[in-house]
């Protein structure tokens, strides 16, 4: 990437991880998932192996190694092994389209990419070297990397692809600093230690299964389950069989345990579970502690400010409606439209500050300038901080849809809409749901003389998008609602699908 920094920093400590622990105790266990177990020792030696690969591929300080794989150790070897070089990693959503994938492979400048056979043909398309995961387990003649890893705290750790208002996709730059400051808060705040088990459940091309479920356990000390595909009737099993202290989830996880369960599990392995990445409705939160005996901390957080800027505390007073108090290290505020802070149980944008915060958008200057200011992140997202500090969030200044923790820019669906010849105008808004909190409805008008029915609509999306941002439904209509300058009125169609709920 040419946007990384020249300058001389420190080293940075979130690459020593895997060497640090098998120094300290080689044979503990690190990291496992259904086909793979590591000790301290073996995870180490598994990172230096794949370093060397990726040296052999050309990469070096300042590139990006991309990887896109269903959750499995392979992930967290390969960002262990890019930091080695000194590189970044980008992890891709198995889910995207190839078009999709292609985008983020030429938009991140990946040097290589790290995947399965469909991840080789599409490395092949943009011209990059492509590394067959299949080659990876069981290699342990293979060289070894030598030296100490060559990441400092300036460089580039994870470059995280988050949908934006423009319709395409936006690289969110996040160094060592970032990373490290993050991991330290989350250490800090949920007092995790050698001790704490942590089950992966969540995709490991978000920053929250990154940070929250695997780099803030490893940095303190403890291990990692990669839990296999989150199912309701193998969930619980799971958690009894392998005894983890917390995991990390989003409402809809929550709502189908909730509503699936049929028989009494043992959670006193739980000290705590997690919550993010959309609202949970208080009464849910309720029901979920006193069904399962734990404490359920909701949390808030985006890519922009490495994951997290507020959580409800695992000890002490969790207010339910709230998302908490503000992270070690981290300053949250609101403020009005014109940027002025406003008193406690007044209305306005969240704002963020702290080490936390992105470096910026990859090529976007612009972008970046508009949501970073004098050092605050602005979110978007409107909210109140009551007078101990809790942050409730009551709206979003975004159209972002938030489908059972994915989000979704009705830009990007509608613009896809646009380039059907039948379509003359498209707008995306979010219809309540009960598993899902929210998901894409689309409102078409067509062009004058030219017909298309939804199901060929959805077919149209169904080529082009991930399948989570597939609109569930397709309105067909003769005009769609505008202002008097001709703008479309989306509040209006959002009401629409309020009453008919």
């Amino acid at each position: 990437m040419t946007e990384s920094p020249t300058a001389e920093a420190a080293a940075s400590d979130l690459a020593r991880i895997p060497f640090l622990r098998a120094e300290l105790a080689p044979d503990a266990l690190c990291i496992r998932d259904e086909e793979t177990v590591f000790d301290n020792a073996g995870f180490a030696a598994a990172v230096r192996r794949l370093a060397a690969r990726l040296e052999s591929f050309g990469v070096a300080p300042g590139d990006t190694v991309a990887v896109m794989l269903p959750n499995r150790v392979e992930i967290v070897t390969t960002m262990f092994a890019a930091w080695f070089q000194g590189a970044a990693m980008t992890p891709v959503n198995p889910a995207l389209t190839d078009d999709e994938v292609r985008y983020q492979l030429q938009d991140s400048t990946a040097t290589v990419l790290v995947g399965d056979e469909r991840a080789g043909a599409l490395a092949d398309s943009v011209g990059i070297a492509w590394l067959d995961v299949a080659r990876l387990a069981g290699n342990a003649d293979a060289p070894d990397a030598a030296g100490d890893p060559r990441a400092s705290l300036s460089d580039f750790a994870l470059v995280i692809y988050t949908s934006g208002t423009t319709g395409r996709p936006k690289g969110v730059l996040l160094d060592h600093a970032n990373v490290t400051a993050m991991t330290r808060s989350l250490i800090e705040h949920l007092a995790l230690t050698a001790d704490d088990v942590s089950l992966l459940i969540l995709p490991l091309f978000h920053v929250n299964g990154l940070l929250v479920s695997v780099l803030s356990p490893l940095r303190a000390g403890g291990s990692v389950v990669v839990g296999p595909r989150f199912s309701p009737a193998t969930f619980w099993d799971v958690v009894e069989t392998h005894r983890p202290t917390y995991f990390s989830a989003v409402p809809t996880i929550y709502a189908i345990l909730e509503a699936r369960a049929d028989r009494a599990v043992d959670t006193s392995s739980l000290r705590f579970a997690m919550c993010g990445a959309a609202p949970m409705p208080a009464e849910l939160i309720g029901r979920i502690e006193e069904r399962f005996g734990m404490a359920l901390v909701e949390a808030y957080g985006l890519s922009e400010c490495t994951v997290g800027a507020t959580a409800n505390p695992v000890e002490g007073p969790r207010k339910a409606g709230t998302v908490g108090v503000a992270f070690p290290g981290v300053e949250i505020g609101v403020v009005d439209a014109e940027g002025i802070p406003q008193p406690s149980g007044e209305r306005g944008e969240v704002v963020i500050r702290g080490a936390n915060v992105m470096r910026g958008y990859l090529g976007r200057p612009e972008e970046t300038e508009k949501v970073v200011r004098d050092g605050w992140l602005h979110t978007g997202d409107v909210g109140i901080i009551d007078e101990d500090g809790y942050l409730a969030i009551v709206d979003r200044l975004k159209d972002m849809i938030i489908r059972g923790g994915e989000n979704i820019y009705p830009k990007e669906i509608e613009e896809c809409l646009y380039n059907h010849p039948a379509v003359l105008e498209a707008a995306v808004v979010g219809k309540p749901d009960e598993f899902y909190g929210e998901v894409p409805v689309a409102f078409v008008a067509t062009k004058p003389g030219r017909t298309v029915t939804a199901e060929e609509l959805l077919d149209h999306c169904t080529a082009s998008l991930a399948r989570y941002k597939v609109p569930t439904e397709i309105v067909i209509r003769t005009e769609l609602p505008k202002n008097s300058v001709g703008k479309l009125v989306k509040g209006m169609l959002r009401e629409q699908l309020s009453s008919a709920s």
